[in-house]
């Protein structure tokens, strides 16, 4: 492990750290890592730049996940309960958390303005949209949500002071309140958390946390990375009906989406298995 120890803040105290990383926290070395444990398959070793980016970028393609588990990282993270609750749904990872049976809990909430609030989404049951103007009710929630913190944290404060046991004690306090914890995970099981929680789809909160993670991570393993966006994060998947549909279509349009056009980007095996799927969807490859 090597001791990196970057940091990004995300709202007003929460952050993200990077502090350990396995192997050394240089560019390029965790790529060079998922390269070596890729090739230990059939006794073979590093090759020049473009063949070793050419295998990374084939076996995300291709989900041979193994070689990227080589890679691991380490954060200290900082950021409201609620958040934190979701952040620890993703049980890939291990976790050591702040306690608040051995130590005080601090006075700190996420406390939002009438502004930050959203409304709830008329289509999806766990998500929110976008607030147009502040209403009414936004303003007397974060008022309230104001005196409530204060009034928790003095309850708590009082029953600490009073040597009241603080592992009762904290039952008062909000899930506003910060909590802090370490988190150490793979780079494979670290790319699959940062495609749920840095979704659109996501809470905007973990997205903001999820996204400064993997900003930390980027410039580290930039070829992994940039085959997870183009493979997994940015990619879509396609169901059986979507298939069929999509066949129908191609049938109308007279096979005219053969594949001369394809990015320079795309290797000689990725083009082969572009023309295969473009084959099985009843498209000519010209």
């Amino acid at each position: 492990m090597n001791n990196h120890n970057t940091t990004i803040k995300v709202g007003l105290q929460g952050f993200v750290r990077l502090v350990d990383t396995m192997p050394m926290a240089e560019s390029g070395a965790m790529d060079s890592a998922i390269v070596q444990a890729a090739r230990i398959s059939y006794g073979g070793e590093a090759k020049d730049p473009e063949k070793d980016k050419g295998l990374i970028r084939y076996l995300m393609r291709n989900r041979h996940t193994s070689p990227f588990e080589m890679v691991e990282l380490k954060f200290h993270l900082k950021m409201p309960i609620f958040i934190a609750r979701q952040w620890m749904r993703h049980r890939t990872a291990s976790i050591n958390e702040y306690s608040g049976r051995y130590s005080e809990i601090k006075d700190e909430f996420c406390l939002f303005k009438p502004y930050e609030l959203r409304m709830q989404s008329e289509v999806n049951k766990q998500s929110s949209d976008p607030i147009k103007d502040v209403l009414p009710e936004a303003v007397v929630l974060c008022e309230k949500a104001t005196v409530l913190a204060d009034k928790a944290y003095d309850a708590y404060s009082a029953a600490i002071d009073a040597g009241l046991a603080r592992e009762q004690a904290r039952t008062v306090l909000p899930l506003s309140c910060y909590t802090q914890f370490y988190w150490k995970i793979d780079l494979h099981n670290f790319f699959n958390f940062v495609k749920l929680r840095a979704d659109r789809h996501a809470q905007l909160e973990i997205q903001e946390f999820a996204e400064a993670c993997y900003d930390l991570v980027k410039p580290l393993c930039p070829v992994a990375c940039e085959a997870f966006e183009d493979y997994v994060r940015n990619s879509m998947t396609l169901s059986q009906q979507e298939v069929t549909a999509l066949k129908k279509i191609i049938s109308r349009a007279g096979d005219s989406s053969g594949p001369q056009d394809l990015p320079a980007s795309m290797g000689k095996s990725e083009r082969a298995q572009f023309i295969d799927k473009l084959q099985r969807l009843g498209a000519k490859a010209q």
